[in-house]
This record gives C-alpha cells, structure tokens and sequence, in this order.
C-alpha cells in the first residue's frame, strides 16, 4: 500500500516557496489530518504561555497573518501533536525563564520582543520565529539562534516539518520529499548532518507508530 500523503501533494512537481504562501490557513489543517491523525492534541494554557499579538506588530504582513493563524490553531485544541508544542516550548519567555538569547554572531543580545517561539525539536531546542520572518533553531546549550540551519519563511518551515515527520513516520517516501527539501533550498533542510535531510527516513519502528 502506498503511504498516505498529505492534501494536495504531487511528487511529480518541486515545490516552490511562492505555492507555499497562504498554506497555513489552505492546506496545514487537511495535511495534519491525513498525516497524523492518531496523535494527541496540543494543550495549551493561556495563563501559561505568552500571547502572540504584541509580537505579530513586529512582523510584515504576510508572516503575521500566518503566525496568527498557526497560533488560532495551536490554542483551538484541535490540532495534532508534531512540534512538541507544550506550556514550556510554546511562547517560551526567555526572561521569565532567566534564559540567555544571542543571535548567531554570538554577541548580540536579543529580547523576548525579538522572537515567538512555535515548538521544539525533541532535544530541548525551540523553533524561533524571528521579526525578519525567518525560523531558527534556539540551542539550549549554547543559548543562541543557529545561523546556518534556518527556513526563509514560517509556512516553508510548517510544509517541511509536517512532511518530515510524516516521513519519519512512515506516512510518506523519502525520496520525492528529498527532491522538494533540495527544491526549496533551504538552510534547516540541507545543513549537512544538521538539516531534515540528513535523518529523512523512517524510524526503525515506524511501522507501529
């Protein structure tokens, strides 16, 4: 049996950034579905997690509509667990928390009015959205924003990790998604040994997830 594959998804034709504009609110809701169906829901507490409108006033238009529509999303309760999106890691206050944040240059200090984070990566690393509209990863232990691993966008970044995960999940072919990571160029998926694609496959016991 061929592996599910998410809405609208066609092998046959790479990707490209400008399909990828407005996908959070088109094609995100139909690709979790069919995607990851069987995971739990994210649960979040609003009394918990820092609100997201003062740093959507920071944002140009198009990355603030799709950053307010994930957030719609993540606070709906509805919507499959496949960020590790919890109290801890969503809306994360490094000051609150007494977490340092430099930029990637190891020197600038930046503030929480700078960043929203959207998630982790399973290793205690959160998924950044920058004001410039870009996705870094924050590292834990060195308490910056990687440089070299970034995504231009937050709707390439959501594309690429939903099918990553799928892949890893044994949900969907690792090849054809390859040749969309190596289509849309970008940063967080080629890095060599850092990026999706140096662990695009599945996991052992994929098959019981």
């Amino acid at each position: 049996m061929a592996p599910d594959r998410p809405a609208a998804y066609d092998p046959a034709v790479p990707t490209t950034r400008a399909e990828l504009s407005g996908s959070v609110e088109g094609g995100l809701a139909a690709d979790l579905a069919r995607g990851f169906a069987d995971r739990p829901r994210v649960e979040i507490s609003a009394a918990e997690v820092r609100p997201v409108e003062p740093f959507l006033e920071r944002l140009d238009p198009a990355t603030a509509t799709a950053l307010a529509g994930f957030d719609r999303r993540v606070r709906s309760g509805t919507m499959p667990q496949f960020l590790d999106i919890y109290d801890w890691s969503y809306g994360f206050g490094f000051a609150a928390n007494d977490c340092g944040l430099l930029d990637s240059d190891y020197h600038t200090e930046l503030t929480d009015d700078d960043v929203y984070t959207i998630g982790a990566d399973g290793g205690g690393n959160l998924y950044t959205v920058l004001t410039d509209g870009q996705v870094a990863i924050w590292f834990h232990e060195e308490e910056v924003l990687e440089g070299g691993t970034r995504f231009d966008d937050l709707e390439t970044f959501l594309w690429s990790l939903v099918r990553y995960h799928a892949v890893r999940a044994g949900r969907l072919d690792p090849e054809p998604i390859a040749a969309d990571f190596r289509a849309l160029g970008q940063d967080g998926a080629l890095a060599p040994e850092l990026g999706l694609l140096a662990s695009l496959r599945p996991f052992r016991n994929a098959g019981s997830r």
